[in-house]
């Protein structure tokens, strides 16, 4: 086996044991255990999924499309990976047990210090041509580098003001705005970019470019608008949202000449998932833009519901989209297995069905001061384990081909 399919493999196994702690969380709703802390769980979940599902796959990607097949050769990008992963594991294992703590800490600062070298690495072996996809991944890794600032802002914070502090939280709330809309989307989209064969029209790429950047920067005022009482901000996030807008219609002008080409050479599996990651992408742009009423920005983070929906609607949706689809369209997984495209099915119905669950009973939550729907925990538990089934298969398929 060689180091890509083991990468790919390790990728899964992560995604699987992130989605296990989340149905571990729902299990825990309904039947309360004494020796599982829920947030000490919740920690385990999120490090797992966003380090070592999302990163560690965009880090095979970015490898297999932006460096040079003599490059990525070098044993120091394999090295890489597995002292990453080593990290992951030891996240996975220390935040259910104690939290954040001693050794989660230690091991979510070794993953910062090794996704530095990383950085280095892209920075000095991708390609010197200013090509739009070249131009986008540079920019997602310094909103990368960016976003670790909040998290050396947090030992000072608690040290100086506590945990319960506005700053602690704006601190956690910058590592995670740059990061999912920084780092995560940007490089998603560098390489999905990289997948058009033709050339991308420079001047609409350049406007999409400026203002994809302009509105990454001015949305982090919305949730620090939840810790500071300043209508300032708000103001910033609203033009931040409409630039955003403007952003993604340039995108779709850019594309438009080509997409009838590119979805002609695309199976119908691979159509299926990057219609999901539009789609969802389509969906955060627009939940985004209701944000402009000040009463909707209000319980935005008040309702849990859709606080987990948007962040699933996030990774699962367009990140998780993209990821699958450039996969499967690179044959790195097998679209003619069988045994995928059920696991697929699954997922994809696991993932829809949990998030019209969350912002339905989010919504009731808005309208009827606090219903909540009748078996809602019941049906999340069930759609939940589409989403473990379906990654089971999805693994099952890898191992057998390989």
């Amino acid at each position: 086996m060689n180091s890509q399919k083991a990468w790919i493999i390790c990728c899964f196994f992560n995604f699987l044991i992130a989605c296990v702690f989340g149905l571990i969380m729902r299990l825990v709703y309904l039947f309360p255990l004494d020796f599982i802390n829920y947030s000490f769980l919740l920690h385990a979940h999120s490090h797992a999924a966003m380090l070592g599902w999302v990163y560690l796959m965009v880090y095979v990607l970015i490898v297999r499309f932006f460096i040079s097949k003599e490059k990525r050769q070098k044993p120091v990008y394999n090295r890489l990976f597995w002292l990453t992963e080593f990290s992951v594991l030891g996240m996975m294992i220390a935040f259910p047990i104690q939290g954040y703590a001693l050794f989660s800490i230690i091991f979510s600062t070794m993953h910062i210090l090794l996704s530095y070298v990383f950085c280095r690495l892209v920075w000095k072996d991708t390609s010197k041509e200013k090509k739009p996809q070249q131009r986008l991944l540079c920019a997602s890794v310094l909103f990368m580098i960016l976003s670790t600032f909040g998290v050396w802002c947090l030992g000072p914070a608690v040290s100086t003001l506590g945990k319960q502090s506005a700053f602690y939280q704006i601190a956690i709330q910058f590592f995670l705005h740059f990061q999912f809309n920084g780092w995560f989307i940007l490089a998603i989209l560098a390489l999905f970019l990289k997948q058009f064969q033709n050339k991308i029209d420079e001047v609409k790429f350049h406007k999409f470019y400026f203002l994809i950047m302009v509105s990454t920067l001015l949305t982090v005022s919305f949730p620090v608008r939840w810790f500071i009482d300043n209508d300032i901000f708000s103001y910033i996030n609203v033009l931040g949202v409409l630039v955003q807008l403007c952003a993604f219609i340039y995108f779709y002008k850019m594309l438009q000449p080509q997409i009838h080409h590119f979805k002609d050479t695309l199976d119908k599996t691979t159509k299926t998932v990057y219609a999901l990651a539009l789609c969802s992408l389509l969906l955060k742009v627009g939940i985004q833009l209701l944000t402009i009423f000040p009463n909707l920005a209000e319980v935005s983070h008040q309702i849990r519901n859709f606080v987990i929906g948007f962040i699933h609607l996030t990774t699962l949706g367009i990140i998780t989209g993209f990821l699958f689809g450039i996969l499967l369209q690179n044959k790195m997984l097998s679209a003619n297995s069988k045994v995928l495209k059920i696991g697929l099915k699954s997922f994809i119905l696991g993932y829809t069905a949990t998030e019209i669950l969350l912002f339905l009973q989010g919504g009731l939550l808005f309208f009827t001061n606090g219903r909540t729907m009748v078996f809602y925990y019941q049906s999340i538990l069930i759609f939940s384990l589409f989403l473990v089934l379906g990654l089971i298969l999805i693994m099952i398929s890898i191992v057998k081909d390989y």
